[in-house]
């Protein structure tokens, strides 16, 4: 199983982005579709979330203009982030955590890059 994200770039603030992260092979039911963001010598945050119940998470700071959302029958994830701050440069990376018959597994994608210029 691989993730691939994509989407990322760079733009003005005030501008959007979508990111995607579509999953290859046979990953089975993904209960949690997640996105977090890094920055040098920072931790990997957790940006949002959706679980497959239908629940969602956001960070506060992103709250309002970022929206998660999922497409499972094409084990994808989006991230359409809206009124980019200069703030939000990072690399984002996608999470998958699905659930085995004991045990989760986590799977993560490579990352993609987004700049938000001043």
């Amino acid at each position: 199983v691989q993730l691939q994200a994509s989407g990322g770039g760079l733009v003005q603030a005030g501008g959007s982005l979508r990111l995607s992260c579509v999953a290859s092979g046979s990953i089975g039911s993904i209960n949690v579709m997640a996105w977090y963001r890094q920055t040098p010598g920072n931790s990997r945050e957790l940006v949002a979330r959706s679980t497959i119940d239908g629940s969602t998470y956001y960070l506060r700071s992103v709250k309002g203009r970022f929206t998660i959302s999922r497409d499972n029958a094409k084990n994808t994830a989006y991230l359409q982030m809206n009124s980019l701050k200069p703030e939000d440069t990072a690399v984002y990376y996608c999470n998958f955590n699905v659930r085995r018959l004991f045990s989760t597994v986590d799977y993560w994608g490579q990352g993609t890059k987004v700049t938000v210029s001043s």
